[in-house]
């Protein structure tokens, strides 16, 4: 719990491993349990076949609402499941209270299919400004974390992310095409050139953790919703990347961003996805983007 004193930043220098057990002991209670196990009556859908719920999502919410409150008192939870139900509980990102961001299944519908390409998101955000991500793969066993100014940790090691590699082709996951509208599929058609090796993301929490890692190069999504991206925007941060709108200017949690935008592995890449994305491909270079 905050002290009277506490400043967020010290906070979290005290309680990040709290806020991490929260998350596990949420997955280890709501979301294992139901893995390959969920019965029919469990999934739902939202806006269409392919935006599904189950109830590991929603009772994992609630229980990270209950454990972060309590953890951090006046601070508020803005977390998937409470947005689709009452939209106005966005609107606590521009307030002035802490604010934890939580997508308690992130790739719900690899949940759903048994894959274990699948995460559970904990930003903590004051005034739009990230300060703490937690992004946890039960499925995978991995655990990434980081804190504003305090670089982040992959298994408690510290996590870099490097520059790509010179003379291959950029690594880059984008906005799959079944939550891409047509708009959306054309903004990304500046990925499908020569010299980059796009591809539709999974989880996109572990395409970010992906990046942090190394692993892939940059992201390119098209879509603002903060409980998909605060975790994963700081981890690349911390990890030494950068993220860049379609303005230029770096990714704001509280929204009215130039879309679409990336996260990378470092500055260079970021300008130079944005290039890619707002500069049309040569007659006879670009290619399907399926």
């Amino acid at each position: 719990m905050i002290e009277e004193t506490e400043t967020i930043e010290e906070f979290l220098v005290r309680h990040s491993a709290d806020v991490e057990e929260a998350v596990r002991a949420a997955a280890a209670a709501e979301i294992m349990p139901r893995f390959c196990r969920l019965a029919e009556h469990e999934v739902d859908q939202k806006s269409g076949p392919h935006d599904l719920v189950t109830d590991a999502d929603r009772l994992a919410e609630r229980y990270l609402t209950d454990t972060l409150g309590a953890l951090l008192p006046g601070s508020v939870v803005v977390g998937e499941e409470a947005v689709h139900a009452d939209p106005a509980v966005y609107d606590a990102l521009h307030g002035d209270a802490p604010v934890w961001i939580v997508d308690p299944v992130d790739g719900t519908r690899q949940f759903v299919h048994g894959d274990p390409g699948f995460c559970t998101l904990v930003a903590l955000a004051r005034g739009g400004v990230l300060l703490g991500s937690w992004t946890y793969a039960p499925a995978l066993d991995l655990i990434a974390t980081a804190v504003r100014g305090r670089g982040a940790l992959l298994g408690g090691r510290p996590l870099r992310s490097g520059t790509p590699d010179a003379g291959r082709a950029l690594r880059v996951a984008h906005s799959h095409p079944d939550y891409t509208t047509d708009a959306q599929k054309r903004g990304l058609l500046g990925l499908y050139r020569d010299g980059v090796e796009p591809r539709a993301c999974g989880s996109a929490g572990l395409e970010y953790l992906a990046v942090a890692r190394g692993e892939l190069d940059a992201t390119a999504f098209s879509w603002e919703a903060a409980w998909d991206h605060a975790a994963g925007l700081l981890l690349v941060e911390e990890a030494g990347g950068a993220h860049l709108t379609g303005a230029g200017t770096p990714f704001r949690v509280t929204g009215g961003n130039t879309l679409p935008f990336t996260a990378a592995r470092d500055r260079a890449t970021a300008r130079r996805v944005v290039g890619l994305l707002t500069e049309p491909a040569a007659p006879g270079e670009a290619h399907a983007a399926g």
